[in-house]
């Protein structure tokens, strides 16, 4: 299975140049069973990373450009009355689908965005009183823009401790900006080949979940979650969710490097995209003009990792 997945990753990277470390982690948080908000500027190719991925992985796909117009009903779905057999038949809504790609979700409002929660939690979606399951497996890729730019609002908290990770792409090094001109990527996503299958993800998802966890490992992440609550650096920690998803990315990144267990270098190579979005600086490290992953840094060298 590793080389599937080695072969997944090469396809993506022949589209997406430069960005092998964002697309291991979107990867492995898809094999982990969890949510991807990807937070950049406009235009760096956050929309083609996702839909790479699902063909790559012959996922069924959907796609909402949010803005604020964009309903819960367009979300999950609605009941339409239907005159030949009198009765309400129910319409499904976008996330019917394996990977759904919330475009911009922090331009639509919070009625909207709070369609998701359910959605993102427990992989169902609820109208009209019914709840109806959504298909197995189910991933949403969401983007957003910086806050602060034109027409965007925070996400709400809950919803952010929804997401496994937070991923950046930033812009390109030169080299790869001349490969992209060069290359014309944003063509070559017609060539991108299915080399994974639903049923292979279901697959690598399981043996995700059996994947060792040494008892150190486990003291480790459990640690590291509660220091953000007690390090003067942040103003708010991460929740007991954010240790679920250090483990869950972590028992993935190990199962990408072909291992059966987990070791604390897989644990520090997702800190800061499990937790950078979970946390709050404080206000002293904003005025010394700390970031959230020198914040996230600092955090790894004041527990003492497990030995390998």
């Amino acid at each position: 299975m590793k080389e599937k997945l080695d072969a997944v990753k090469a396809e993506v990277n022949k589209v997406v140049k430069g960005k092998e470390n964002v697309v291991e982690k979107v990867l492995a948080a898809m094999i982990a069973g969890g949510h991807i908000l990807m937070e950049d500027i406009p235009g760096v190719g956050k929309t083609t990373l996702a839909t790479t991925f699902a063909k790559s992985m012959s996922l069924d796909y959907k796609r909402v450009q949010f803005t604020p117009d964009v309903l819960p009903s367009d979300i999950l779905g609605f009941s339409m009355y239907n005159a030949g057999t009198k009765e309400f038949e129910y319409k499904e809504g976008a996330v019917f689908c394996n990977l759904f790609l919330a475009d911009e979700i922090n331009r639509t409002s919070p009625k909207t965005q709070s369609a998701l929660l359910e959605v993102m939690e427990e992989n169902t979606a609820t109208v009209d009183g019914v709840t109806r399951k959504l298909p197995d497996p189910f991933v949403v890729i969401a983007t957003e823009n910086p806050y602060g730019s034109s027409g965007t609002q925070m996400l709400p908290e809950s919803q952010l401790d929804r997401f496994m990770v937070c991923l950046s792409m930033g812009y390109p090094s030169h080299e790869d900006a001349i490969k992209i001109l060069q290359g014309n990527a944003s063509k070559s996503i017609d060539k991108v080949q299915g080399i994974l299958s639903v049923e292979d993800l279901k697959t690598l998802r399981e043996n995700a979940n059996n994947v060792f966890v040494n008892d150190e490992i486990y003291e480790y992440i459990v640690t590291l979650v509660e220091k953000t609550r007690e390090f003067e650096i942040f103003s708010a920690g991460a929740s007991p969710r954010g240790t679920i998803a250090m483990l869950r990315m972590a028992k993935a990144m190990a199962i990408l490097a072909g291992r059966s267990f987990v070791t604390a270098e897989d644990v520090q190579d997702v800190a800061k995209d499990t937790l950078g979005h979970r946390v709050k600086l404080s206000a002293r490290a904003k005025a010394q003009g700390i970031n959230v992953s020198t914040a996230i840094k600092q955090l790894l060298t004041q527990v003492q990792a497990p030995r390998s």
